[in-house]
C-alpha cells in the first residue's frame, strides 16, 4: 500500500537558526539548475540538511554543473565570496585553486573512490589578495535517490596556521643551527644568509647591514634573493637624517618596526609560491648586548602571498632577534679572540723584555760583586765598612739571583732554554746540595734528615737545573717552618726517580693548592719567616721538572706541614736526543747555594722578638730628650740599615714583624713608628689599625715603608690612617728627615691638643663659676629681702622724735641695701647672658615714658654727687620692649655717667631718628681713650682702675647683651677730657615676643 508524501517546502525542511540555514531557505533554487525545493530528490534534501547541521566546513556539489551548498564553518575558507557562491558552480568560486582541486572532485563523481589529502596547498582570493593556504581536504561520492553518482562531498580543514608555523620554525632552527659554529662576525653574516637562502617562501630576500664603529654609517654584510648594489641594497648607507633612503634604516636603529611598500617596480623579484611580484620590506633592528646600540638593521622581504599579520609579526620579531643572537655571540668571540692575542702578544713582549732586561741587569751586577768580592778579601777596612760592604755584596747576590730566574723564565717561554742531560748519580749529587742547608737549618732549631738511596743506575738529570728545584724546595720548607722539622727522601720506584721534601710547617690551605705552581702567586696571610718573595720559585721548579719529563705535585694540611714530591723518569729516551750531554750554549744562571745561605741566614736571625734599648742607650743623659723611634721590617738587612741612619739623632727600637712592634708600642708608646708594609704574622696596615684602636697609641704618628711605589700605593697607605708613605729605595738623608719632620708635626699637634684640652679647661671653670655666681645671686637675695624688711618695719616703729634722729642712718642703710640688691641682680643677669638663658618680655612699651622714669627715680641720687640731669624728650616712641630690662640700661648709663662725669652735667635726650628709636646720653667728664673704647663692652673691662672707681666692670657689658638682645645697638663717642656720649639705637617695631 502506498502513501503520498506532501511536497516540503524550504521552510519546513531547513529549520535551523544560522545564517547558511536562512540563507538556503530563502534562495531563488528556481533560477539555479537543480530547481525549486520540491523538485530535489530526498537524498540531496537529506545532505543539504545534514551539512547545515554539520559545525565542520563541509560543501556540497551536485548535478553536472557542479552547484554548491555549503554550512556556516565552510563559509569562512572562502572568505569575502560569501555568501554569492552559494546555488553557483563551485569552479566560479574557486577558479584560482581549480587546477589542484578538479582532479579530486572528478575522482569522487567518476570512480565513486573517497580521498585524503593532507596540507593541500591551495590558492585562494578570498581576501583581496592571492593567498597561500593550506587545507585537510577529503572528497567523497554523493549519490542519488536511484543510487547513482549525483554530486560530492567534501570535508575539509584549514592548517595554514600549522603549516606556517612548522616552517618558520625550521628557518629559525637551521639559523640557529648554521651561525652555531661560526666564529667572525664576517662568517657569521655569510652563514646565516645562507640559511635564509633555503627558505624563500617566507624571506623571498634579505638584506643584513651592520653599524659602523663611529656609528654613521651601515655597511652591507650579507644579501640573499637580490643583487647587492642596487637602488634597494646599496653597500653603504649613510645614516644622514635628510637622507632619503637612510630614513627607515634610522627609525629601525631608534627600535621602530617599519614597512616600506610598493616597491614592485624597484625589485622586480617574484616570490611566495605563486611566483608573485614582491613589493614590500621590512626593517628591523638587530639589538646588541643589554643597553648598547643596535648592532645593525634587519632587512626582510615579505611573501606576496601572506598577510602581515600577528603571527607574521611574531615570526619577523623571533627571526631578528635571532640574527641578532648569532652576531653578538660571534662580536663576543672575535673581541676575545682579540683580548687573547693581545694577551699573547702582551706575554711574548713580556718575555722578550725580561729576556732582555735580564741581560742587561747582570752586567752591571757583575761589575758590582766582583770588586766587591775582590774589596773584601784583599783590603783591610774597619769592622763597620766591612758590615756596609757585606750588606751591599749580600743584597747584590740576591738582586742577581732573582735576575737569573726571570732570565730562565724568559728561556722557558721562548723555548730556548738551554739544557744538558747526563748521566748523573743522582744520590750522591742530591745528598751534596742538601748539605749546603743543615747548617742553616739546624741554626734555627729544626731538625734535617736525608735519606737518599743509592738508585740502580745513574739518572739523566741537568745538573744547574736540578740544582735549582732542589734549593728551591729547600728554602721554602725553611721558611714557612718554624718547629719539628725538614725530611729529603730520594728513591727509585718503578719506572720514575722520586723526591720527596717533607715540613711539619705552617701548611697550604685546600683552596691555595690548585694554584701554587702558577707564577707570582703567593698564599695570602700565611705565616713565614719573611714576607719577600717573588711567588716564581716554585712555578720555576715545575717548569724544570717538566723539562726532565716529569711532574711535580704537593700534599698539605694546615698547621701539620707540606710535602713536595718530584717525579723524573729513569733512561733517556723520554728526553730531546739532542740535549743528551749536549754542549752549553748559553751563558750558566746556575749560582750554586751561596744566595739561598745568605739569604736563609738573615731568616735565622729575624725572630718575631723586640729589640729593645739597652741600659747605656737608656741612661739618662744629654740625649735623655731624644725622641723614640720604633722600626719594624722583617728583612734584617733593612732593619740595620735604618738603625744605622736614625741612631746618631734618635733612639731606635727594632721589631721583625708588626706583632711585635704592637705588643710593645702598647707596653711603652714611641714617639713614631717607622714600618714595612708586608711582613709576617701581622703586616703594616694591621699594624696600624691596632696602633689607633688604642687610645694610649691612637696619636703616634706612623711612616710606611715599602716597594711599591706610584700614586695609588701611597694614597692607599695615607687612606688607611698613615701619617707618611715612603717608597724603597730613599736615601738616608731622606729618611732622617721625614722622621724628623714627622716628629715635630707630632709635637706640634700635642702641643695643640694640650691648648685645646686648657681651653677646654678654662671653659668649664668660667661655666662653673656662672653657675655658682647664678645660686649665690638667688641665695644672697632672699636674706637681703628680709634686712630690707626689717628696716622699714624698724622706720615705721619709730616714733617722730627717734625717727628724725635715726633718719639718717636708717637711710644710708636702706641706700646700701639698694645697692647690695642692685649687684645680686647684675650677678644674676651675668649668669643667664653668659648660660643662653636670657629671656626678654616684650610689650608694646613708651620708651619715652621708661627713660623718664628711669630719669626721674634716679635724680635724686646723682643730684647727691653734685650732678644734674637734663631730659629731652617730647613724643612717645612705642616699640615692642621688656620694660624692666631698658629701664636696666637707662639706669646703667646714667649711673656710669655720673660715676665718671666728675660732677657736671648729664644730658638725655630721646627721638626718633632714621626710623629707629634712639637714647642718648652725654656727659662732661673724664672720657675715654681710643684703645679703650674698643673693650669697654666686655665682661670685667673698666677704661680708669677699679680702686679709684669701683664697680664689677660689668654694667656696659649687660647694656650691650639687653640691646643687640631688642635687634640695636650701643656704641660710644668719646674723647680723654671731653666726656663721652653713649648712643642707644632700638627697632620702634621691636621684635615678636617668643
Amino acid at each position: 500500500m502506498s502513501q503520498d508524501v506532501p511536497p516540503q517546502t524550504p521552510e519546513a525542511l531547513f529549520t535551523g537558526h544560522s545564517q547558511m540555514h536562512a540563507l538556503v531557505r530563502t534562495h531563488d533554487w528556481a533560477a539555479s539548475p537543480v530547481g525549486p525545493v520540491t523538485s530535489w530528490p530526498t537524498s540531496l534534501k537529506m545532505l543539504v540538511k545534514t551539512l547545515l547541521g554539520s559545525r565542520y566546513p563541509m560543501i556540497l556539489t551536485w548535478g553536472p554543473e557542479l552547484t554548491q551548498f555549503y554550512n556556516d564553518a565552510y563559509s569562512l575558507v572562502i572568505g569575502d565570496k560569501h555568501p554569492a557562491a552559494l546555488g553557483t558552480d563551485i569552479r566560479g568560486t574557486l577558479a584560482e585553486a581549480w587546477d589542484s582541486l578538479e582532479p579530486l572532485v572528478r575522482e569522487a563523481m567518476t570512480t565513486g573512490v573517497a580521498s585524503w589529502v593532507p596540507a593541500l596547498q591551495l590558492l585562494l582570493n578570498r581576501s583581496g589578495y592571492r593567498e597561500e593556504s593550506y587545507f585537510d581536504v577529503s572528497h567523497a561520492p554523493a549519490y542519488d535517490d536511484t543510487g547513482a553518482i549525483g554530486g560530492m562531498l567534501a570535508v575539509c580543514a584549514e592548517v595554514t596556521p600549522r603549516v606556517l608555523s612548522e616552517r618558520r620554525t625550521r628557518l629559525l632552527r637551521d639559523l640557529s643551527a648554521q651561525a652555531a659554529d661560526t666564529r667572525s662576525v664576517a662568517k657569521t653574516c655569510g652563514d646565516l644568509v645562507t640559511a635564509l637562502a633555503d627558505h624563500p617562501l617566507d624571506v623571498p630576500c634579505a638584506l643584513l647591514y651592520l653599524r659602523e664603529e663611529d656609528g654613521r654609517s651601515l655597511t652591507l654584510c650579507g644579501a640573499v634573493g637580490i643583487e647587492r648594489g642596487g637602488p634597494l641594497s646599496p653597500e653603504t648607507v649613510m645614516l644622514d637624517a635628510a637622507s632619503r633612503m637612510a630614513a627607515p634604516f634610522l627609525r629601525a636603529l631608534g627600535g621602530a618596526r617599519v614597512l616600506r611598500d610598493g616597491l614592485e617596480a624597484l625589485l622586480s623579484l617574484k616570490g611566495g609560491p605563486f611566483g608573485d611580484a614582491v613589493g614590500t620590506f621590512l626593517f628591523q633592528p638587530l639589538a646588541g648586548s643589554g643597553t648598547a646600540a643596535p648592532l645593525g638593521v634587519l632587512v626582510t622581504a615579505l611573501s606576496p602571498n601572506r598577510a602581515f599579520d600577528e603571527s607574521h609579526a611574531s615570526f619577523s620579531e623571533l627571526l631578528s632577534a635571532q640574527v641578532a643572537a648569532s652576531l653578538r655571540n660571534a662580536r663576543a668571540y672575535e673581541e676575545e679572540r682579540q683580548r687573547a692575542e693581545a694577551l699573547a702578544e702582551l706575554d711574548r713582549a713580556k718575555t722578550a723584555f725580561f729576556h732582555n732586561i735580564s741581560h742587561e741587569f747582570r752586567t752591571p751586577l757583575t761589575l758590582m760583586l766582583g770588586p766587591l768580592e775582590d774589596v773584601l778579601a784583599q783590603v783591610p777596612v774597619t769592622e763597620a765598612a766591612r758590615k756596609d760592604l757585606e750588606l751591599v755584596h749580600r743584597n747584590a747576590g740576591r738582586l742577581l739571583r732573582l735576575v737569573n730566574t726571570l732570565l730562565d723564565f724568559s728561556r722557558l717561554e721562548a723555548g730556548r732554554i738551554d739544557s744538558c742531560f747526563e748521566p748523573t748519580g743522582l744520590a750522591a749529587f742530591t745528598r751534596d746540595l742538601t748539605g749546603h742547608f743543615r747548617s742553616a737549618i739546624e741554626r734555627t732549631g729544626l731538625s734535617f734528615r736525608v735519606e737518599c738511596a743509592e738508585l740502580p743506575e745513574p739518572v739523566y738529570v741537568d745538573r744547574q737545573m736540578w740544582e735549582k728545584v732542589v734549593f728551591n724546595l729547600l728554602s721554602n720548607a725553611l721558611k714557612f717552618t718554624f718547629e719539628g722539622g725538614i725530611i729529603v727522601r730520594q728513591e727509585a720506584r718503578g719506572a720514575s726517580v722520586l723526591l720527596c721534601v717533607t715540613d711539619t710547617g705552617t701548611g697550604i690551605p685546600a683552596e691555595e693548592l690548585p694554584h701554587l705552581f702558577e707564577r707570582f702567586h703567593r698564599v695570602r696571610n700565611a705565616r713565614s719567616r719573611t714576607h719577600e718573595g717573588t711567588g716564581i720559585g716554585l712555578a720555576l721548579v715545575r717548569e724544570l721538572v717538566v723539562l726532565h719529563g716529569g711532574d711535580v705535585t704537593v700534599e698539605s694540611e694546615e698547621g701539620r706541614g707540606t710535602t713536595f714530591t718530584v717525579r723524573i723518569p729513569r733512561g733517556h729516551a723520554h728526553l730531546p736526543a739532542d740535549r743528551i750531554q749536549a754542549a752549553r750554549q748559553q751563558e750558566s744562571t746556575a749560582l750554586g747555594a751561596s744566595p739561598f745561605l745568605q739569604e736563609a741566614e738573615r731568616w735565622s736571625d729575624a725572630q718575631p722578638v723586640l729589640r729593645a734599648l739597652t741600659d747605656e742607650e737608656e741612661a739618662p743623659g744629654a740625649d735623655a730628650l731624644r725622641a723614640r723611634v720604633l722600626v719594624v721590617d722583617d728583612n734584617a738587612d733593612m732593619r740595620e740599615y735604618v738603625e744605622r741612619v736614625l741612631s746618631p739623632s734618635f733612639d731606635v727600637v727594632l721589631a721583625t714583624d708588626g706583632q711585635a712592634a704592637l705588643a710593645a708600642a702598647r707596653a711603652n708608646p714611641p714617639d713614631l713608628v717607622l714600618t714595612d708594609v708586608m711582613m709576617p704574622r701581622l703586616g703594616g696596615f694591621g699594624l696600624l689599625r691596632g696602633l689607633r684602636e688604642q687610645p694610649s697609641t691612637r696619636a703616634v704618628p706612623v711612616v710606611m715603608l715599602s716597594a711599591r711605589a706610584g700614586e695609588e700605593a701611597a694614597v692607599e697607605g695615607l687612606e688607611a690612617g698613615a701619617d707618611d708613605y715612603l717608597v724603597k729605595p730613599f736615601s738616608a738623608r731622606e729618611l732622617v728627615a721625614r722622621v724628623r719632620s714627622m716628629l715635630e708635626l707630632s709635637r706640634s699637634r700635642r702641643e695643640a691638643l694640650r691648648q685645646e684640652l686648657l681651653s677646654q679647661s678654662l671653659r668649664e671653670s668660667v661655666q662653673a663659676r656662672d653657675d655658682f655666681l647664678a645660686v649665690a645671686s638667688h641665695e644672697l637675695k632672699t636674706p637681703l629681702a628680709a634686712f630690707r624688711l626689717h628696716l622699714e618695719r624698724l622706720e615705721r616703729s619709730l616714733g617722730e622724735d627717734a625717727l628724725g634722729r635715726a633718719r639718717s642712718p636708717l637711710e644710708s642703710a636702706g641706700r646700701q641695701v639698694q645697692r647690695l640688691h642692685a649687684l645680686m641682680e647684675t650677678l644674676l643677669d651675668v649668669s643667664q647672658l653668659t648660660t643662653g638663658r636670657l629671656a626678654l618680655d616684650l610689650n608694646d612699651v613708651d620708651l619715652t615714658a621708661v627713660v623718664g622714669n628711669a630719669v626721674a627715680r634716679l635724680r635724686e641720687e646723682v643730684a647727691r654727687m653734685g650732678v644734674t640731669v637734663t631730659l629731652d624728650a617730647d613724643l612717645p616712641l612705642v616699640g615692642r620692649y621688656d620694660r624692666l630690662r631698658i629701664d636696666q640700661v637707662v639706669t646703667h648709663l646714667l649711673t656710669n655717667a655720673a660715676k665718671y662725669g666728675q660732677g657736671r652735667p648729664i644730658a638725655v635726650r630721646v627721638a626718633a631718628e632714621d626710623g629707629a628709636a634712639r637714647l642718648t646720653v652725654r656727659d662732661e667728664g673724664i672720657g675715654i681713650s681710643e684703645e679703650d673704647r674698643a673693650r669697654i663692652f666686655e665682661r670685667f673691662e673698666r677704661a680708669v682702675p677699679g680702686r679709684n672707681y669701683g664697680g664689677l666692670g660689668l654694667g656696659l657689658w649687660i647694656a650691650r647683651q639687653v640691646v643687640e638682645a631688642h635687634g640695636g645697638r650701643i656704641t660710644v663717642d668719646s674723647k680723654p677730657g671731653l666726656g663721652s656720649t653713649f648712643v642707644v639705637e632700638l627697632p620702634l617695631e621691636g621684635l615678636k615676643a617668643a
